[in-house]
């Protein structure tokens, strides 16, 4: 069994790369699926896309599961964009590196803020869709649930996430803080109602705002999160008169094409005045347009690409954490590979072993029943000595099938003892 990943990710210095490869709704992904499975019907797949990354994890029984350029392929028809536009941007990993690239992904050791939980949630979701999407097969079930289990140890046994660890946590506590002294005398709007703008919420409020607004273009999610978090509701065609009342601004809503865009903000601020505001864009692709920040010096406009200076002083601060973390996770991907290529090569082993016993249980047989007169402890003395004999016979080669699984499957080898031993799968 063989796995590639193929992903972009945010060290990814073009936003734009990940933006114009995110796949923006449930429906979008779903279709997403459809096509994969057509393209690439024997292959296991599962896709992770989130604000930060957009990978996908191929498996196959041999070495048949979709190429990088395969899927590169697949990306550019599927979002309508030229190969050349991103392909150089696109990284791959095979086999244990893939392993270790998603347990890594699942423990937030490669995420911009290190110890965020949100993202073992989008791994969790994005194992649940493709399983809903019957995308999964025994290597990538095995493959995700471990993942999950490997980012618990880390969680537990490790202090990764402690303090401010989730893109929104840094977002409010060190950006949102260094334009306003306080929060509870400002009015917040929210745009959108998925789990970036709870998570960002729920910040906000701990550190004291009061005045919420909540605009979706969905009123039952919009009223779901105001009423969780004691906000108000305002249609989604009232947009700009939220927008004119509010001191800060979140917007998650993943639009495919920006919210706000200069002109519309422009008129915004001719209403508004030129009072501090703080725009904190979340969205996957951007909902407010870079120039928006350029209008006045009061607009502190930030998106999820400007986290990472302060991602990265995290992630300095917590290089112990991390060295722990990495140790646990190179512990799992060697246990998981060996488990792995044990699945692969113990059948051989067994069938090794069930044959030359057989050859061995009709041998002694048709010995016993040309000399009837042996007593039975001469029986049971020629039984252990042919036995050992086997033993002996069979270790050289089981020994060094064992040896070799220890670095990968030893497909020549496993391959070479069929052969020679006549084993039928």
């Amino acid at each position: 069994m063989n796995l590639q990943v193929v992903f972009c990710n945010y060290h990814t210095s073009r936003v734009a790369v990940r933006e114009k490869l995110a796949f923006t709704s449930p429906d979008h992904l779903q279709e997403a699926y459809r096509e994969l499975q057509e393209a690439f019907p024997d292959s296991e797949l599962v896709v992770l896309s989130t604000c930060n990354r957009v990978e996908v994890y191929a498996a196959h029984a041999d070495d048949r599961y979709p190429s990088q350029e395969q899927l590169a392929q697949f990306f550019a028809e599927f979002h309508h964009i030229p190969v050349s536009d991103f392909f150089d941007d696109l990284l791959a990993e095979q086999g244990e590196e893939a392993v270790r690239h998603l347990f890594r992904v699942a423990s937030s050791v490669d995420s911009m803020v290190l110890g965020e939980s949100q993202i073992v949630n989008q791994v969790k979701d994005a194992y649940r869709i493709a399983k809903d999407n019957n995308s999964c097969g025994i290597l990538t079930n095995t493959l995700f649930q471990r993942a999950i289990k490997v980012s618990s140890r880390v969680r537990t046994e490790t202090k990764l996430s402690e303090g401010r660890v989730s893109v929104a946590s840094v977002a409010v506590g060190d950006f949102g803080k260094s334009i306003f002294e306080r929060f509870d005398d400002k009015t917040v709007l929210i745009i959108g109602a998925g789990e970036m703008a709870e998570e960002t919420l729920r910040y906000l409020k701990e550190e004291g705002a009061r005045k919420i607004i909540v605009v979706n273009r969905s009123t039952e999610r919009a009223e779901m999160l105001a009423m969780n978090w004691g906000g108000e509701v305002s249609p989604w065609d009232q947009l700009d008169e939220c927008l004119i009342k509010a001191d800060i601004v979140v917007s998650t809503t993943g639009a495919t094409q920006p919210v706000i865009t200069e002109e519309r903000y422009r008129a915004i601020r001719k209403a508004s005045g030129d009072k501090p505001v703080f725009l904190l864009d979340l969205g996957a692709p951007r909902d407010i347009s870079a120039s928006v920040g350029d209008i006045d010096d009061n607009i502190f406009l930030y998106n999820i690409d400007d986290l990472e200076a302060t991602c990265d002083l995290n992630r300095q601060q917590r290089s112990r954490e991390v060295k722990k973390a990495n140790t646990i996770i190179e512990e799992e991907t060697a246990l998981f590979m060996q488990e792995l290529h044990h699945r692969e090569t113990g059948p051989v082993v067994q069938r090794l072993r069930s044959q030359w016993h057989e050859t061995r249980e009709e041998e002694l047989r048709r010995l016993f029943n040309k000399m009837p007169h042996l007593a039975e402890e001469d029986r049971e003395q020629i039984e252990n000595s042919v036995g050992r004999i086997i033993n002996k016979l069979l270790h050289p080669p089981l020994e060094t099938l064992r040896e070799e699984s220890q670095s990968g499957t030893p497909e020549g080898l496993v391959t070479a003892l069929k052969k020679l031993f006549h084993i039928q799968d």
